[in-house]
């Protein structure tokens, strides 16, 4: 890192002031976490300069034999930790992941049904911003408007009558249990493939503390980072050995073209320490924390959409406090906690402005936070909605919310 400094003190800079800044936020952002230091150690290393196209022992570029051994440890940990066959390690990022399974399953105009984004689906499951919805017919399934749960019946009806050749079930701010079993007896009605996205689930998943998807998906597809607490990647899982090889095959030499080397090694540590005993009583914590928070949130007279939430993430519709998605967010950050506004279902704001905002707790779960501090966030959440454009209080807020983050430090020894 002195070389760093030396060389390019504007990047360097960077570095110090993003490291402070976690450091001194109370993080409930639900796709972000802390990693180890075992992680980005991994991620910063020499394997960076290694250029590895291919697979392991079929590799297009020369001197790959150490890094393969990196790829085949990460795949091996990847399918002990979800009880899966197949694991591709390579994709970049989780919406390569999903790119990745739609090149390998669908032609440009077959059919695809997912979640809608304004549910709390992703841009990836259909949106007509992304490649997904620009390359496929959409049809997207809802929640219902009282409940703002999946209401099955209809995903099925909808499914018989347009006949989708894939049923994508997971979302970026559905926070209850998904009946992976029952969409895949829908999927095999009309001989569609069934791909489920838990990129916000997969540490639950991993630890137990969530239904998984393996055995009953065609293919599951997830993120490295968020609860799983690794580096920024994505991962491909199947049971199928067919529908592995057009995996393979998608992902290389489909989208990509030399995987991330350090990334993969990063991956592999990620899922060393997933499959460790104190990760499952992690993710519980985790549960029990967001759990607490939307509890607490409640008897403050919040509204939590659907009522609570079964894993890390759950949305609050702001419409009762006559505040906006956006000011919330911008407020709660000036107040040294960081999450993001969010649509909340049937949402009649724009997406730049939105009546809700999105809360999860991975991030200051990894701090070691537990019952008692989700009760302060709550509180200092509570306060700062109630008094949105008071600069004192806010103040107010920013030193207590301090004072928590340094009761509950992260990378000590981090000097940069």
């Amino acid at each position: 890192m002195e070389n760093l400094k030396k060389n390019d003190s504007r990047i360097y800079n960077v570095l110090v002031k993003e490291l402070r800044r976690q450091r001194e936020t109370i993080e409930l952002i639900a796709s972000e976490n802390i990693a180890s230091r075992a992680v980005m150690e991994a991620q910063s290393s020499c394997l960076t300069n290694k250029y590895a196209e291919g697979y392991p022992g079929k590799r297009y570029y020369g001197g790959c034999e150490i890094v393969d051994i990196a790829e085949a440890v990460a795949i091996e940990r990847a399918k002990k930790l979800f009880h899966s066959k197949f694991a591709n390690v390579q994709p970049h990022s989780g919406a390569q992941a999903n790119f990745a399974v739609q090149l390998a399953l669908l032609n440009p105009g077959d059919t695809i049904m997912g979640l809608s984004l304004s549910h709390g689906g992703h841009l990836t499951h259909g949106s007509p911003y992304n490649i997904s919805g620009k390359w496929f017919k959409i049809i997207s399934y809802p929640v219902e408007e009282k409940t703002c749960l999946i209401n099955y019946e209809e995903m099925e009806a909808l499914a018989l009558k347009h006949k989708p050749k894939l049923i994508i079930s997971g979302g970026s701010a559905y926070s209850r249990i998904w009946d992976w079993e029952r969409i895949s007896e829908i999927a095999k009605k009309i001989n569609a493939y069934h791909m489920a996205d838990i990129a916000h689930y997969s540490g639950l998943i991993a630890a137990g503390v969530y239904p998984s998807s393996i055995d009953y998906a065609d293919i599951t597809t997830t993120t490295t980072h968020k609860t799983l607490r690794g580096p920024r990647g994505g991962l491909i899982l199947t049971n199928d050995e067919e529908l592995a090889k057009k995996i393979n095959s998608a992902v290389f030499p489909g989208e990509q073209g030399g995987p991330l080397m350090h990334v993969i090694a990063a991956k592999a540590v990620a899922f060393y320490e997933a499959l460790k005993p104190e990760f499952r009583e992690y993710q519980k914590q985790v549960l029990v924390n967001a759990k607490k928070l939307a509890e607490t949130l409640e008897k403050d007279n919040l509204k939590i959409v659907s009522g609570g939430t079964d894993s890390h993430v759950f949305l609050v519709d702001l419409r009762p406090l006559g505040v906006k998605g956006n000011n919330a967010q911008e407020a709660l950050e000036k107040a040294g906690i960081t999450l993001n506004k969010n649509g909340i279902p049937y949402d009649p704001e724009k997406p730049t402005i939105t009546s809700g905002i999105r809360i999860g707790s991975p991030a200051v779960t990894t701090r070691g936070m537990k019952e008692s501090e989700m009760i302060k966030i709550a509180g200092a959440i509570v306060k700062v909605l109630g008094n949105i454009d008071n600069e004192r209080v806010i103040s107010d807020v920013r030193a207590n919310m301090l004072g928590l983050c340094k009761e509950f430090p992260i990378y000590e020894d981090l000097k940069y």
